[in-house]
């Protein structure tokens, strides 16, 4: 019985999930959109939203906390052109907002195998 474990195996091993997890992160923070599936989307969400948070709040801090935040970031998505982007470019768009960066938008069943297809994306304010 699987009772108060967080999170979504998608039934990959613990390498492969975390791997799956990291990538379609940063292919979103590429392309601030992405189509997957409902599963996948639910999964990286709450992280992604989490990384513009840490950002977003990195700007008002100390030179010491701005560097610990990329470094926080870096250790999630291990990829520093990415994190450029993130903290640059993403996270001041945001500036004024209290959460809720993202949106999911359902698109029906994939052909092949009939799994819940969505776009996840940024909001535009």
């Amino acid at each position: 019985m699987r009772h108060q474990i967080a999170g979504y195996r998608l039934g990959r091993t613990t390498s492969s999930r975390i791997a799956l997890r990291r990538n379609l992160i940063k292919q979103f923070f590429t392309y601030e959109r992405i189509q997957t599936t409902k599963a996948k989307a639910a999964a990286i969400r709450g992280d992604a939203e989490r990384l513009i948070t840490l950002a977003k709040n990195s700007e008002s801090g100390t030179p010491e906390q701005k560097v610990n935040a990329r470094r926080l970031a870096i250790s999630k998505l291990g990829d520093n052109q990415i994190i450029k982007r993130l903290f640059d470019e993403i996270a001041p768009r945001f500036a004024t907002r209290n959460g809720g960066y993202t949106r999911v938008t359902k698109l029906g069943p994939r052909f092949g195998d009939s799994a819940e297809m969505v776009v996840l994306e940024l909001v535009e304010e």
